[in-house]
Parts: structure tokens; C-alpha cells; sequence
């Protein structure tokens, strides 16, 4: 098997990568509060035989307990520091809390947390505190798990270390953006720092708030677009590519078949 990169939804990407199946941020159920999902649930067969989790930071929308008690209690859960006894609360047995520039080995594939500019506070605003991350997994091929991020200036040094593939959020799971986010203009920032060989926007399309849809719905499939044409502009030597939740992109594949033109908006 080759690296993949499976597209699940919001910020739940499965990571196939030099032989073993890392989970981001997992938000797997049809409603986290008064948000619902809209496209596919993730196929069974992406949350089994997993060899390692990466957390971000502890918002709702990507740390979830009913989504994370849903997976293996023995699989090993990287997350920022301070996160650690939340999550063994939840009766994971191999917890790794890091800090920017922690490496942890996950089947014999370094992940690296790097820093993220984001709200470190659980949501909604009460309970445990921990700084948000982003990490890079991999050694033959790397990916840039973004997490949820505004853009920053280190962005640039995380690019200049080797990024085949950038996961870079492009909206959030409301009609609009908050502090500490990026938008379909931010991140195109992010990639002219990042310079990846691909960009995969995330973090859109998936959750939002039950009836909105109805009156206000262009965020759920115009942003990854809108990030395409930007980054054509600012990083032109970065191949977009835009998946559905559920599509897989297969990494090796991709460096020799264009990007596609017009990509597909999302299923509802």
C-alpha cells in the first residue's frame, strides 16, 4: 500500500503513511450540539486498525468524547499538554502529552507537534486548558496536519523543513470565522509560507448549525474553492487538491496527475 490521505469530514483526515493509520482530530457522530453533520459518515472500516490518534487542541468540534470513545482504548492518543488527563479519563492506556517540537513515534512514523495560533481554552470557554497544535508525520513523505490555526509567521520554518502535503483548514462550522482561523485568504497565505508540494483544504463543509444550511449556504461549498483560486495566485507552484469527505487522495498519484479543474462541491 501506498500513502493516502483520506478526507472523513471537518478535521478528521485518516493518515496512511509508511505503513501506518494515524486518525486527526476524530468528530465521527451526525450532531455535536446544536451542530449537524452533512455528507457521509466515516466508513467503519477508516476507524479500525488504527496505530495512532493526533489531537489538535480540546474545541468541541475536534476533541469529542462520544467520537473518541468509538475507537480502541489501547490505541496510542497524542496530545497537547495539559490534554493528557482528560483524555485517560476517557480509558485510553497510551497517552502522550507534548509541546511544540515533541516527537512521538507512532509504528515507526516520527509525528512532530509544531506550534498553532489558536484559543487554548476547552469550548465552550470552561473546563481544562491546553495550547493547541499542529504536527508533521512522516519521514519518507511528510503531511502538515494544520489542526486549527490562524496563520503565523512559523509556518515558514515548518514549510522550509519539508512538507509534501499540507492539511490546511480553509473555514470552520458556521457561516462565519471567529479569531484564530483561517479563511479560503489565509490559508492561500499559509501555503505561499508553507510552499507544500499539494494542499488539501479542510475543516469545512461537514458541520454546521442545524437549519442554517437553508438560509445561508455557501459556506459549506464555496470555501475550499474560493482557497483554490487564491492559492493560485499566491503559491501557483502548489497542486490544490479538493476532496469530498469520504475521497481519498493517493499521495504517489498525485505528483504526476494534474490537479483537477473544477473541483466537486460537496455531497449533502
Amino acid at each position: 500500500m501506498g500513502d493516502r490521505i483520506t478526507f472523513l469530514g471537518h478535521s478528521t483526515v485518516l493518515l496512511e503513511l509508511d505503513g501506518a493509520r494515524l486518525l486527526t482530530d476524530p468528530v465521527l457522530r451526525a450532531r455535536v450540539l446544536h451542530l449537524r453533520r452533512h455528507g457521509p459518515a466515516p466508513a467503519p472500516e477508516a476507524l479500525t486498525g488504527l496505530d495512532g490518534v493526533l489531537i489538535s487542541h480540546l474545541h468541541g468540534d475536534h476533541f469529542d468524547p462520544p467520537s473518541l470513545r468509538l475507537l480502541d482504548r489501547s490505541t496510542p492518543v497524542v496530545v497537547p499538554r495539559g490534554a493528557g488527563p482528560t483524555t485517560r479519563g476517557l480509558g485510553f492506556t497510551t497517552v502522550h502529552e507534548v509541546d511544540a517540537g515533541g516527537v512521538v513515534e507512532l509504528a515507526g512514523v516520527p509525528v512532530r507537534a509544531v506550534p498553532a495560533d489558536h484559543d487554548e481554552r476547552r469550548w465552550p470557554r470552561f473546563g481544562p486548558t491546553a495550547t493547541p497544535l499542529g504536527f508533521v508525520a512522516g519521514s519518507a513523505r511528510t503531511v502538515y496536519f494544520a489542526g486549527d490555526t490562524d496563520v503565523f509567521d512559523g509556518m515558514r520554518e515548518i514549510g522550509a523543513a519539508g512538507v509534501d502535503v499540507a492539511l490546511l483548514p480553509v473555514w470552520g462550522w458556521g457561516p462565519t470565522l471567529g479569531p484564530g482561523h483561517m479563511d479560503p485568504a489565509g490559508a492561500a497565505q499559509a501555503a505561499a509560507l508553507l510552499r507544500p508540494r499539494i494542499a488539501v483544504p479542510i475543516h469545512w463543509g461537514t458541520l454546521y448549525p442545524v437549519g442554517v444550511h437553508r438560509v445561508r449556504p455557501k459556506a459549506l461549498a464555496l470555501p475550499p474553492r474560493m482557497f483554490a483560486a487564491r492559492a493560485a495566485r499566491l503559491a501557483p507552484d502548489v497542486d490544490v487538491r479538493i476532496l469530498r469527505p469520504g475521497e481519498a487522495l493517493d499521495v504517489e498519484d498525485a505528483a504526476t496527475t494534474p490537479a483537477r479543474a473544477s473541483p466537486p462541491a460537496p455531497r449533502r
